[in-house]
């Protein structure tokens, strides 16, 4: 049975687009992939789900259509199409071209009108026809054999609209009054004014009563009060918004089902095409047949048209090589006089790469199964360890001294894992280290830095997937134990060599991008105190989280039965749809509540704090719902992460995930661990330290204002810091203009807001809400900011104009964060990247300083022979384990080296106190 698809390509493109907003697909030419790989991927999702016969893609022309000719004003609202959107399009459409798809697109027409002249003449024939689009106004062309195939937002799901579905959306009769509707209450998407005050609601009304704008326009007479003013003062305004509204049917196009008939792709240009926009994951899922050498090296053109002058066939257009096309020497070293041998070689080196097999992911627990060497492009050597610790620890003591040689440099890809790894089997590595991964982070924080996508980037090179060996990821999954050395060694050889290959191009990068410092000085460094901070992990009192859960969990069920109470019913209050049918059916606490687009309330976090003065329900839901998460999160799933043979935590702190430098961790997230209410500090107090030791906590104070004023030079926000002044207070002061000791606690809270606000880009609007005051009162405090502090302001206009010449911005450690969109013409998407020209060198400088603390106390502790131990870092905190005879020179340590870490002119300043546990002690 034929089935056709016609998709609105802008539409998709858009939304696509937008999608990834905030964190941009950008690869590593920098250009912005986010509308293409979007549209490939809704493309892909749909022919493999939907299976169509026939399919094509309708564009909009680039010049005006009727409409805009008829109304000078139609989409006239909308933003300049964003550049990457419109470097995009033709690459998208080489792409369709490339799957064989038949573009339509018609001279004066818009997509709309080209899909609705030929699914109404699909539908006439009978023919089965889904238009692909999230468009509302596509409704009116519904009928028998023609359907809406909407995007839904939220998930990968689609939502299929016939008849009935579309009338009970709008509330009407008949799809064809789609038209009606949209023509009397107007659609901002494309600027048709409609009816002044008239809405939704009232358009289902009038429709309902009427039938058409036609009948309802010669019944006017009918109508009472404002309506019947509103209706007969701009009968042609409505008579016109229903013509712009309106989808044309006789489009010059003929529905040629041949031409539109699906044939299979030219998988090779998809091939090119997505190698070049480097979608590696789309190839594996969308090509098929393996890749064919290329015919000849004839040159091809820039995919983008300005990322190169040459016309060459240059290495990003070349096909990827695999182990097989080289000349390599791999050797798997079993015996223990190869060992022996390749140990002394090892010790030789100036240089040399490693890399370990295991049981697992995580170093803690895992085993090690191998480890692997390289000191010369194209060779390595894969030494096999058994499952036996006795004789797995004397293989790893033949390369102890190549390990621990102080005077070679260490090359790894994620060393810190291998570092851990070793460490559990009594291996220090020592020297300076080199890691690939964190390299490239130091170079391209926003892109990804696993080694298969560094190899294919920077060396053109395919590497042998893990998956090939052991399956493919998921509980299935097999084990490298399992496997025989010979299986094995190729792949770990390959992973030594192509670390070793990165590391030769990656340096030079470092040089050129002005970053070699920060890497050599503060990440590399790092990545020890990081291992040493893992593999210590930190204790948890499971009686008082055990506690915690019964105490929370009693709560819960007080909480329901009052919102039961409150809301004269039972329900299931955990269900977003049942709370918004009690809040806004029953209770009706507003008029007009935030549905979503299959209809239903939006009841998040965000809505129901806007609702919390409306109601004594909001609040207590809102209680429920942030001790459940608080309950699911942390309380009865910290006891769950604690390692059975040490007893502890280990979490993970990641290098190389924040785009600011800022240190992240995992399992579990402790940066996201909630302080400020009360019930998520019961959390902390879980963390204790180790047995006869206390807890000392260390807090850079304000470090983010600091660095403001430090970077602005603003002589009045230094001299507040030099004096050791309350630094909202002090805003205060000035902005309210009273003395010091007159700030009363409200001002001292608006100005700290302000303080904080304004260096992440807070606008008017913004601050308003998060005071609960009116806008004249929030400019008036930003005003007043800027008048005290002018010189934050000067910085602030100075960071967006460096950043749009520039593209990227430094932290005080000439770290860089690209700004892509800084110059865009879309007004949402620059003004992001201005939030971040002025942000993220105040975060980013924030994170660097952190880290060098942590170097430094670490270095400062094995000096001294501390023996107590620092055992977490989350946002501006240190935290350790100390011993009692320990106290003062720990204190004395910490404090001075985190004071030290950098010479600012508004000082840096750390708090610190002591505690049986994290929350006694901060």
């Amino acid at each position: 049975m034929e089935k056709l698809f016609l998709l609105d390509a802008y539409a998709l493109i858009y939304r696509a687009y937008y999608a990834f907003i905030k964190n941009p697909r950008i690869n590593s030419k920098g250009f912005n992939t986010s509308a293409i790989l979007g549209f490939v991927n809704t493309l892909e999702e749909v022919l493999r789900k939907e299976n169509p016969t026939h399919i094509g893609i309708a564009f909009d022309p680039s010049g005006p259509t009727f409409r805009h000719e008829a109304y000078e004003a139609y989409k006239a609202q909308r933003e300049e199409t964003p550049e990457a959107i419109r470097q995009s399009v033709p690459v998208i459409k080489d792409i369709i071209r490339a799957y064989h798809i038949p573009i339509l697109e018609i001279a004066g027409y818009e997509a709309d009108d080209v899909i609705g002249t030929l699914a109404t003449e699909a539908g006439k024939r009978g023919i089965n026809t889904y238009m692909m689009t999230p468009d509302k106004d596509y409704g009116q062309l519904v009928g028998e054999h023609v359907f809406m195939y909407r995007p839904k937002y939220g998930d990968k799901d689609f939502e299929v609209m016939g008849v009935e579905e579309v009338k009970a959306k709008f509330d009407i009769q008949s799809p064809l009054q789609v038209i009606d509707m949209l023509g009397l209450m107007g659609d901002t998407a494309d600027n048709i004014p409609g009816c002044p005050g008239v809405g939704e609601k009232t358009a289902q009304k009038l429709i309902a009563q009427f039938g058409s704008i036609e009948n309802l326009l010669a019944h006017t007479d009918e109508l009472k009060g404002a309506i019947k003013k509103k209706v007969e003062e701009n009968k042609e305004q409505i008579t016109f918004s229903k013509f712009l509204a309106t989808i044309k049917t006789d489009v010059p196009i003929t529905l040629d089902m041949e031409a539109l008939k699906r044939e299979e792709p030219d998988e090779e240009e998809l091939r090119r095409l997505f190698e070049m926009l480097e979608f590696r994951s789309l190839i594996d899922r969308v090509i098929k047949t393996e890749k064919k050498a290329p015919s000849s090296p004839a040159a091809q053109p820039d995919l983008f048209g300005f990322f190169a002058e040459e016309d060459t066939a240059d290495a990003k257009n070349s096909i990827l090589t695999r182990l097989e096309d080289l000349s390599y020497d791999y050797q798997l070293v079993d015996n223990k006089e190869k060992m022996a041998v390749l140990s002394e070689k090892l010790l030789a080196q100036k240089f040399f790469s490693l890399d370990t097999e295991t049981t697992g992911i995580d170093p803690i627990t895992a085993e090690l199964v191998g480890m692997s060497f390289s000191f010369a492009e194209n060779q390595a050597f894969y030494v096999p360890v058994p499952a036996n610790r006795e004789e797995a620890l004397t293989i790893v003591n033949i390369f102890k001294p190549a390990f621990e040689n102080p005077d070679s440099l260490k090359i790894g890809q994620n060393i810190k894992y291998d570092l851990i790894m070793l460490a559990n089997y009594g291996v220090t590595l020592k020297g300076k280290m080199f890691d690939t991964m964190i390299a490239h982070y130091v170079l391209q924080p926003e892109l990804r830095h696993g080694m298969d996508y560094l190899a294919e980037i920077y060396l053109k090179y395919e590497t042998i997937k893990i998956e090939e060996l052991i399956g493919a990821k998921g509980k299935k999954q097999g084990n490298m134990r399992d496997l025989a050395p010979e299986a094995v060694y190729k792949y770990a050889c390959e992973d030594a060599d192509v670390t070793l290959k990165l590391k030769l191009v990656l340096e030079n990068e470092l040089e050129t991008n002005g970053v070699k410092k920060l890497f050599e000085e503060i990440e590399m460094p790092l990545v020890p105190v990081l291992a040493y901070m893992e593999r210590n992990g930190v204790r948890i009192d499971t009686d008082a989280l055990k506690e915690t859960s019964r105490h929370f969990t009693a709560r819960m069920n007080q909480i329901e039965e009052e919102v039961h109470q409150l809301a004269g019913m039972g329900f299931n209050i955990a269900s977003p749809k049942q709370v918004g049918e009690v809040l806004f059916d029953r209770l009706k606490i507003v008029e007009k509540a935030k549905k979503t687009k299959t209809g239903q309330y939006v009841t998040s976090e965000e809505v129901l704090e806007s609702l919390r003065g409306k109601h004594e329900i909001v609040g207590k839901i809102l209680e429920h719902r942030g001790l459940k998460k608080l309950l699911g999160t942390y309380i009865d799933a910290l006891p769950q992460l604690i390692n059975p043979a040490t007893g502890r935590i280990h979490t993970s702190f990641n290098q190389t995930v924040t785009a600011t430098g800022r240190l992240s961790s995992s399992n579990p997230n402790l940066q996201n661990i909630p302080i400020r209410n009360e019930d998520g500090k019961e959390i902390r107090k879980a963390f204790i330290p180790d047995e006869g030791c206390e807890f000392f906590s260390a807090d850079y104070s304000q470090i983010e204002l600091r660095i403001m004023a430090h970077l602005s030079n603003d002589p009045h926000m230094i001299e507040a810091f030099q004096k050791d002044q309350d630094i909202h207070a002090a805003t205060a002061a000035k902005i309210y203009k009273v003395k010091l000791e007159e700030v009363t606690r409200e001002q001292r809270s608006k100005a700290k807001t302000a303080n904080f606000g304004i260096i992440y880009g807070i606008s008017v609007f913004g601050l308003a809400e998060r005071l609960n005051v009116d806008r004249k009162e929030a400019k008036a405090l930003i005003d007043g900011y800027f008048e005290n502090y002018p010189n934050v302001k000067a910085y602030m206009d100075q960071s967006i104009q460096e950043a749009r010449e520039k593209g990227y911005i430094e932290t005080i450690f000439k770290r860089k964060r690209y700004l892509p969109d800084i110059n865009s013409k879309n007004a949402v998407v620059r003004g992001y990247a201005e939030r971040n020209a002025i942000n993220a060198p105040i975060q980013g400088s924030a994170a660097d300083i952190i880290k060098v603390a942590m170097i430094r106390i670490y270095q400062r502790f094995q000096e001294e022979g501390i023996r107590s131990k620092m055992i977490l870092q989350v946002h501006d905190e240190l935290n350790f384990s100390v011993l009692p005879e320990e106290k003062e020179k720990v204190q004395q340590i910490v404090i001075s080296e985190m004071e030290a870490a950098y010479k600012m002119k508004a000082p840096l300043r750390a708090d610190h106190g002591w505690g049986h546990n994290w929350l006694e002690a901060h």
